[in-house]
């Protein structure tokens, strides 16, 4: 956008000062540190919170037996398989990071892509990371408060605590954040196959009363088509996170190998876990019990682990905690791409001089996520959001059917066949069909949400000849930011690390000048 380039041109100079010009003579970009197996971190983190091992019910409830509730839980694991295969294409087609904001703006032109990234600004993403956070402080704090509820002003105390912390780890080191998250993921691995394997032990000693076919598909409730439909539309829910390692695809050990085999091995990954942990959970309780239960990991850990039923609780936390950091990491970078385009502050399209990290995007989405945390609205929010978080979906993978047709000659390390967006689509629309014929108000709440964003992307955005004296007070706060976090504009044409790659991967981001591209040297990271 020409008002990001202006924004950039104009603060060049305060770059090179901020920076401390002159110390190896280097370039500072973004470093290639996420290999394959921090990249499947990523993934299957993100999709994995706390709601396998607290609630997940919800499928359950609408789907009125069990049967249906496993076939549910595959066919939206197939469903999101399909999707990752889109993205997968489209990952390697257009690298950048920032993921469907990205794709959608390059496809779709800037106003769609600002809109995705307003309303994943707004709510979206400081709503989610605020709600796991508490889910971490709610399971840590609960043992200190056997008989009553734990004091919400202690929740949200440390839920900050739980959010400055990993902000802290983020800002110092792509790699520590990416070792927190292996670790953390490995953590909730273990602990959902620790209940998989107990599922099976109670299959061996004969309780499987609920898996028999005959008992499966008897229903506790009637049957019907719109509940099952609000049972698909929950899956889809509980596999959110799918695409969050396309946001950070510049920071990929060769992304055009690494990214299509991580959405390879961990969607299958966490479909496998989703249905064998409900399976497992199945063999110790009645579906009944298992609606009644407002933590099921925990209720199954009382049942058949005995004095050993607290290591239930400790897996929640350390999922949760693990989950804030995976947001974290990815959000960050989607509004640093956000930035980098112009349709962000552009401070937050900087990076620190040494660290190579996005401290500025980091420090936005903590203090947004702190905000989110003073109001208690944020569960509402969620609902409204929720709707347009899932329609922008097909919005993305309709736009790889767009430039199949606009850029038919495009390199495309990855193409598959068209049948496969055609399939996602269908399903897509019947959800959001029905999304908007049950929940009328909500769905049109979160299109006004979203809405909202269009004076400010025309004002903001669009509207090149600001005031004066408007442009000198951004000026003024950027350089004060550069200054305070000792940050500048990465450099564009490669990342540190990733040799011919980088040059690559080149024309697919966001433009500087060469003008502003050697102003902005800096040490060598």
């Amino acid at each position: 956008m020409t008002d990001g380039a202006r924004q950039r041109s104009s603060t060049s100079g305060s770059a090179k000062d901020a920076a401390g010009e002159g110390e190896s003579g280097g370039e500072v970009a973004l470093k290639k540190e996420i290999g394959l197996v921090s990249a499947c971190g990523i993934i299957v983190g993100n999709i994995i919170g706390s709601g396998i091992f607290v609630s997940p019910k919800g499928v359950m409830e609408n789907a009125s037996s069990v049967g249906v509730a496993l076939i549910v839980w595959i066919v939206t694991g197939v469903i999101t398989a399909i999707g990752a295969l889109c993205y997968a294409e489209l990952g390697v087609t257009i690298p950048k990071s920032g993921g469907d904001y990205s794709y959608v703006k390059d496809i779709f032109g800037g106003l769609a892509g600002f809109l995705r990234l307003w309303i994943a600004v707004l709510v979206i993403y400081p709503t989610n990371q605020a709600v796991i956070a508490l889910t971490f402080s709610n399971y840590v704090l609960q043992p200190l408060f056997p008989t009553c509820f734990p004091p919400e002003s202690g929740l949200r105390l440390l839920a900050a605590v739980c959010l400055l912390l990993l902000t802290w780890v983020n800002c110092s080191s792509v790699r520590w954040a990416t070792r927190v998250q292996d670790v953390f993921t490995a953590g909730k691995l273990l602990a959902l196959a620790l209940i998989i394997v107990m599922g099976l032990v109670q299959i061996c000693k004969g309780e499987y009363y609920w898996l028999e076919p005959a008992n499966a598909f008897e229903p506790f409730q009637e049957y019907d088509v719109g509940l099952i439909a609000l049972a698909f539309l929950q899956g889809s829910f509980a596999y959110g996170g799918w695409n969050f390692l396309n946001y950070v695809t510049e920071e990929l050990v060769d992304p055009y190998v690494n990214l299509p085999r991580a959405i390879f091995i961990s969607i299958p990954l966490v479909t496998f876990v989703y249905v064998f942990a409900n399976i497992a959970y199945v063999t110790a309780m009645s579906p009944q019990e298992l609606l009644a239960s407002n933590a099921v990991a925990v209720t199954f850990g009382e049942k058949l682990m005995g004095v050993m039923s607290w290591i239930m609780p400790i897996s929640v936390a350390l999922s949760t905690f693990g989950g804030v950091n995976g947001s974290l990491f990815t959000s960050s970078r989607l509004f640093f791409a956000g930035a980098r385009e112009g349709h962000l502050p552009s401070l937050l399209a900087m990076i620190h001089v040494k660290r190579c990290t996005p401290i500025p995007a980091l420090l936005f989405t903590c203090l947004s996520t702190l905000l989110m945390l003073c109001t208690s609205d944020m569960y509402t929010l969620i609902n409204y959001v929720g709707f347009i978080n899932y329609l922008f979906y097909g919005v993305t993978v309709a736009g790889q059917i767009v430039l199949r047709i606009k850029q038919p000659d495009i390199h495309r390390p990855i193409k598959i066949s068209l049948i496969w967006p055609v399939i996602y689509l269908l399903f897509w629309a019947f959800l959001l069909i029905f999304s908007l014929y049950s929940e009328p108000v909500v769905c049109g709440i979160g299109l006004a949400i979203m809405l909202t964003g269009v004076p400010v992307y025309f004002l903001g955005v669009y509207w090149d000849n600001k005031p004066q004296c408007f442009d000198a007070f951004v000026n003024k706060m950027t350089y004060f930011g550069q200054k305070f976090c000792v940050v500048v504009y990465p450099a564009m044409g490669k990342s540190v690390g990733s040799g011919e790659e980088g040059e690559e991967m080149k024309e697919a981001r966001s433009p500087l000048s060469k003008e502003d591209g050697d102003n902005h040297k800096s040490a060598d990271c």
